[in-house]
């Protein structure tokens, strides 16, 4: 097996998205396409992370079915590891489905119920010796990702195998925003979020990315970062302050997977030890990249 740069837990799937260039409400009937990709939102931020030159490992469940084999083997073609996948003989490979318009996303589903019934079977490699063990735990940086059942985002949050790893949190929506609570205040996560995510997480309403990352940092958080689409982003690390900047207007494109990829080109700055400014604009700009169509799926 290669020596993973990264390790990406979570959703590995099938994204379905119907995209259309009308403005959609609810009961819209329009032409657009409809597209299959890999997806989900561990193995976007590894796709991304590929691109930046990194050699991710995915920690996931995927079906032997027909479409758990191509995903698969669509992802070693891609060159991220594969061996580290758990691959179930009686799960289907999940998938999500959305739907975009002109105006945005207009509504999705995430049907992650066999990544939520392998549980921990998905760590194996963490505890078996592949990657680390209770003993010698993983030292490098994990992607993390709120697919995860809450009970065992919980276990991650104090469990031995994580001690020594660099962490990096998102929730997969804000209906699961709350599952990151555990998370919030282990001392050496970073939080991904986005406005919405950040209110649920601490519990109150925010007008600004800055007010939230203040607020997150307030309640115990290391590290957060918060987006609020094209308004102003901030960045927060405690003991340091928070950060900011404002997005570069563009023609959006396409929405799903646009935080997954802000997530992915911050993580690769830090890496590179960027100054905190110079990684959140490296951040904003590859996330306009992609919502505007300049970068390749």
């Amino acid at each position: 097996m290669k020596t993973a740069d990264i390790l990406c837990i979570g959703s590995v799937l099938w994204d379905v998205i119907g995209r259309s260039p009308a403005a959609m409400r609810l009961g819209s009937d329009v032409p657009g396409r409809i597209t299959r990709l890999p997806g989900g939102v561990a193995l976007n931020i590894a796709m991304t992370l590929r691109r930046f030159g990194l050699t991710p490992a995915l920690l996931s469940a995927v079906g032997q079915d027909a479409e758990g084999l191509d995903l698969a083997a669509r992802c070693a073609d891609m060159g991220l590891i594969t061996e580290t996948l758990y691959r179930s003989e009686d799960l289907p490979t999940d998938v999500y489905m959305a739907v975009e318009g002109a105006n945005g996303l207009i509504a999705a589903i995430a049907d992650a119920h066999s990544l939520e019934a392998a549980g921990d079977k998905i760590l194996r490699p963490l505890a078996d010796g592949r990657l680390g063990s209770a003993e010698a735990p993983y030292r490098g940086m994990i992607a993390l990702d709120g697919n995860l059942t809450e009970a065992l985002l919980a276990q991650i949050a104090t469990s031995p195998l994580f001690a020594r790893a660099d962490l990096r949190v998102a929730p997969a929506s804000p209906g699961k925003a709350e599952r990151l609570l555990p998370l919030l205040t282990h001392p050496s996560a970073t939080l991904y979020v986005n406005l919405e995510e950040a209110g649920l997480l601490a519990k109150a309403a925010f007008a600004s990315a800055p007010e939230a990352a203040e607020a997150l940092l307030a309640r115990g958080a290391a590290r957060v970062l918060v987006t609020h689409g094209g308004e102003a982003c901030a960045e927060g690390t405690r003991g340091a302050g928070v950060i900011s900047a404002t997005p570069p207007q563009v023609m959006v494109a396409r929405v799903t997977g646009a935080g997954d990829t802000f997530m992915a080109a911050h993580i690769v700055a830090t890496r590179n030890n960027a100054p905190r400014q110079e990684a959140l604009h490296r951040a904003i700009a590859a996330a306009a990249d992609y919502v505007s169509g300049d970068i390749g799926t």
